[in-house]
């Protein structure tokens, strides 16, 4: 890609993209305030610089549950009260790339100026192109939203012709959508160039917009939501990254997570991790879609992937190690 894109030996660079979780922003007893969010941002973001010490160029990928399901809420209060017209979800991913993308922005440049460091940082609104005909369409798993009583899940369900299911931990019911698998990144190229030159680049919020091709090429958005990790893995994948790192909120993964024998991985295969996944050791909802995301990135050519907290962010031997075999 490099060649193609014309660019001189000198901006070869080994390149690694970081997903941050959630708890980047957002931290699970607080209010969700500007503020709180962006010392959260400013905190996380100044952890990286290790990497980027270590000769890394970054692409810097980011959740957006809490974010979203706050602007969901603002279309909902915003119809009932004002007739504003409620904007279809696609717009809510694409609104809480924006913000999110530009509270890094800033935070990034911020801890640039207090380290200095001299780089640039751009964001991206990134648009994931996924397939019509994935089953997941025939099967919507994934919340989003607010939790509702079963009430008023079944008025809003009728409404709108939305599917909702009760949360496990029996907190409401939540509408839910599909989770289409990502098949491209429709601005990987851009992406690739400005990172090779240097940039941090920080994109594919919230997964990405999802949309899809019609059979002349005309591009339409469609209600879903695409994970997280599934897209970082797709994009280092196409961007030639060495390494992913996936920031969640353990510093390491754990077989027999919460039992006597609990036992912490340091470095395992792509093998190990299939034998683990095979015996259940991974939640669905929480460690199990970035075990698989990690697993995709190493067969297709990715050197390794790193599960971690923030705070083990490069790190020697920090984290849980993915690596082939």
């Amino acid at each position: 890609m490099a060649q193609y894109l014309g660019l001189s030996k000198k901006y070869m660079k080994k390149i690694a993209v970081v997903a941050l979780g959630g708890n980047a922003l957002l931290r699970a007893s607080e209010a969700g305030t500007i503020e709180q969010q962006e010392k959260n941002a400013y905190d996380t973001l100044a952890k990286v610089l290790g990497l980027i010490r270590n000769g890394y160029s970054l692409v810097i990928t980011h959740g957006n549950g809490p974010q979203v399901g706050n602007i969901m809420l603002r279309n909902e209060a915003g119809f009932e009260k004002y007739k504003i017209p409620k904007m279809p979800l696609d717009i809510c991913v694409a609104d809480s790339q924006g913000g999110i993308g530009y509270m890094l922005e800033r935070q990034m440049r911020n801890v640039f100026n207090d380290f200095n460091i001299d780089k640039n940082v751009v964001s991206l609104i990134t648009q994931v192109l996924v397939d019509i005909k994935d089953p997941a369409f025939e099967n919507p798993t994934k919340p989003v939203g607010s939790f509702y009583i079963k009430e008023e899940a079944d008025l809003l369900g009728k409404a709108n012709n939305w599917q909702f299911k009760e949360d496990s931990a029996k907190r409401g019911w939540r509408r839910i959508v599909a989770s289409p698998v990502p098949q491209d990144i429709m601005n990987k190229q851009i992406i690739e160039e400005l990172v090779l030159n240097g940039h941090v680049v920080i994109a594919v919020g919230g997964g990405g917009v999802p949309i899809y091709r019609h059979e002349n090429n005309f591009l339409e958005a469609i209600e879903a939501v695409i994970d997280k990790d599934r897209a970082s893995s797709l994009l280092a994948t196409q961007i030639n990254a060495e390494e992913l790192y996936i920031i969640t909120d353990v510093p390491k993964v754990y077989i027999n997570y919460g039992k006597a024998d609990q036992k912490s991985l340091d470095v395992i295969t792509v093998s190990e991790a299939e034998k683990y996944i095979e015996e259940n050791q991974f939640a669905d909802g929480s460690m199990k879609p970035k075990i698989l995301a990690a697993i995709n990135f190493i067969k297709n050519g990715g050197r390794k992937s790193i599960i971690t907290s923030e705070e083990e962010i490069g790190k020697e031997n920090g984290g849980t190690q993915i690596i082939s075999g």
